[in-house]
């Protein structure tokens, strides 16, 4: 796996030591670095869309599942690259008995999957860009009216189906863990914050507690993408220094 540099400027996703980004340093001098692309030594990810394409005109987006023996892309979208990480490679997986997508709640899951993301993952980023007062309001009022359902579903509940952990359980997972740090800033999504909800604030925990997954968050990326990237929204690209977060305090979760 090769994680791109933080800040993407107008030449987009750059593979490079993200120290040369950091805030402070001269953005201008970013051409000047070495290729951290370990299979092919792309500088940009646009590289690796032109190499499977080379009429592709279109917006370079992160995931990419990259095939190193066919040299192309294979899947660039993450509702298609987690179901196939979930089975299609149990052949080589340590954890062959792990399910994301459980079939006795398919129906339920792909609902609930769909709510997340229309209200909540997509949510953030429709206040976020607006740039009218009120489709700002209307999509800031709807994204905390979703938080407050899964609030209340997450009271009685540890995970959001029980006891075991599903896929939409990481799709949630990945805006919550932004949220006090970015969205509710930056994106102006600031009616309350995620330490405010007892029960998200837990799930939190208890996810970013899970073995393996403190270490695929970074917060000082997550901070440095978002006030970096989006000049609209914040044209000085200061970031800011807080907040202070303490992500391994006990969460009593497991009560549940």
């Amino acid at each position: 796996m090769t994680i791109v540099d933080p800040f993407r400027d107008e030449k987009g996703w750059a593979f490079r030591d993200p120290e040369k980004s950091k805030p402070g340093s001269d953005l201008k001098k970013l051409d000047d670095f070495e290729s951290t692309d370990p299979i092919n030594r792309f500088r940009y990810l646009s590289e690796a869309y032109r190499a499977t394409d080379p009429n592709f005109n279109d917006r370079v987006t992160v995931p990419v599942l990259w095939d190193k023996e066919v040299r192309k892309i294979v899947n660039n979208c993450e509702d298609d690259i987690c179901p196939m990480f979930n089975s299609v490679f149990n052949e080589f997986a340590a954890n062959k008995d792990l399910n994301l997508f459980p079939k006795d709640l398919e129906a339920e899951h792909a609902q609930l999957n769909d709510f997340v993301y229309e209200n909540i993952n997509n949510g953030v980023y429709r206040a976020g860009f607006a740039t009218r007062q009120q489709p700002y309001e209307r999509a800031c009022k709807r994204l905390f009216d979703a938080l407050d359902e899964m609030e209340k579903r997450l009271a009685s509940s540890r995970y959001l189906f029980g006891e075991r952990i599903v896929e939409a359980d990481w799709r949630l997972f990945c805006t919550l863990i932004r949220f006090d740090v970015v969205y509710h800033g930056h994106f102006k999504c600031n009616l309350r914050r995620i330490i405010d909800y007892p029960n998200l604030q837990g799930y939190l925990l208890d996810l970013y507690q899970q073995p393996g997954i403190a270490e695929t968050v970074n917060i000082d990326h997550i901070k440095r993408h978002y006030y970096m990237t989006h000049e609209e929204i914040n044209p000085t690209r200061i970031v800011p220094l807080g907040p202070v977060l303490d992500l391994n305090k006990p969460h009593g979760r497991e009560k549940l």
